[in-house]
This record gives C-alpha cells, sequence and structure tokens, in this order.
C-alpha cells in the first residue's frame, strides 16, 4: 500500500473517494472474489462523501478488473 500523497499521485482521488474508475492513466485493478455474493456494491466516488451502486459484473466489465480472492 502506498502513503496518503503517493494514492493521491497515482490514482488523483484522496484516500476515502479512491474510486475504481476515472484514472489518468491506466493502472491494474483487482476485485475479491467475495463481493460477487452482493447484489450491490457500493464504490467511491472521488470524495470521501460520494458513492455509486453497481453489481459485481458490471465493475468487472468497467474496470477491466482482475477478479481473486484477496479477504481470509
Amino acid at each position: 500500500m502506498g502513503s496518503a500523497d503517493q494514492v493521491k499521485e497515482i490514482t488523483g482521488f484522496t484516500i476515502g473517494g479512491v474510486s475504481p474508475v476515472g484514472y489518468l492513466n491506466p493502472i491494474k485493478i483487482y476485485i475479491d472474489q467475495s463481493l460477487s455474493r452482493f447484489k450491490y456494491i457500493f464504490g467511491a466516488a472521488g470524495h470521501p462523501n460520494c458513492v455509486f451502486k453497481i453489481n459485481f459484473e458490471d465493475l468487472q466489465k468497467i474496470t477491466s478488473g482482475e477478479v481473486m480472492d484477496i479477504v481470509e
């Protein structure tokens, strides 16, 4: 994990608002398989007080995220 400054520099977002989409430069996205159990996922939308609602399949599609087991 990076520092708050590194996160801001790489993503353009501050911690708490890091969205899975909308980066100026492409980055690798990893999606935990356990999220597939939810009907909807709420992700950060660029600001700590903003979120968006999406289903697992659409999240994977719009991010081209690699689904993997992250959480134990």
